[in-house]
């Protein structure tokens, strides 16, 4: 009983944060506001439970994202005057919403990504053998690597210099080679981690690139 109280508690923050940061969004006075907030925190707190339920493994959590992003996208579609009733658009410059979007879904390759990149790698390997790969790097070194990545393969990609990514790659390789040279483990590890890094920012800037069209 204790446990399910926990549980609840947990249920009730976080879905009271979803709604809390959805209205700091939308921050507008309005019906059409406020039902937005109350539904996508809904539909936010049911996507969740599903994902519970099936499990958090890459397969679930892909689709979990992508159900996010289409509920939000949804939104957008069925209240197009968010934006513009919005507290934001009367205070911020105009051509503030873009750089605002193309700000989250940088948020999204880098931080998301993590995650992403996390769940590809428990697929080749066990928490022990993926352990003993990382030992004697430095404390959490291969996620700020990552994280790096994405950020430097997002902004060159939505500021149209989509080549420097092949230079970002070709440094890492020549950076990684002699650590990993004689060891093929950590070689296939860094191969697929990285592959899987700069995918998901290259998907999060082409799709950011898609969707809001003018780049910043």
């Amino acid at each position: 009983m204790v446990a399910g109280k926990g549980r609840l508690r947990v249920a009730a923050l976080h879905a009271a944060s979803v709604a809390a940061l959805t209205f700091l969004v939308v921050a507008a006075p309005t019906l059409a506001a406020l039902g937005t907030t109350l539904a996508v925190t809904a539909v936010h707190i049911a996507i969740d439970r599903i994902k519970q339920a099936v499990g958090d493994t890459l397969g679930p959590f892909l689709a979990d994202q992508a159900a996010h992003l289409a509920t939000l996208g949804a939104a957008a579609l069925v209240v197009p005057t968010l934006w513009a009733d919005s507290v934001w658009a009367a205070l911020l410059p105009e051509g503030t919403a873009p750089a605002l979007a193309y700000l989250a879904f940088g948020l999204i390759a880098v931080r998301a990504g993590r995650f992403a990149v996390g769940k590809t790698l428990a697929t080749i390997g066990t928490d022990a053998e993926i352990e003993g790969i990382a030992e004697g790097s430095l404390k959490d070194a291969g996620a700020r690597i990552g994280e790096l990545e994405r950020l430097l393969t997002y902004a060159l990609v939505v500021t149209g210099n989509t080549t420097g990514v092949a230079f970002l790659v070709a440094a890492k390789s020549i950076l990684r080679f002699d650590a990993t040279r004689d060891d093929r483990a950590s070689a296939e590890y860094i191969i697929v981690g990285t592959l899987a890094s700069i995918a998901w920012a290259l998907g999060a800037a082409f799709l950011a690139i898609l969707l809001i069209g003018d780049t910043p």
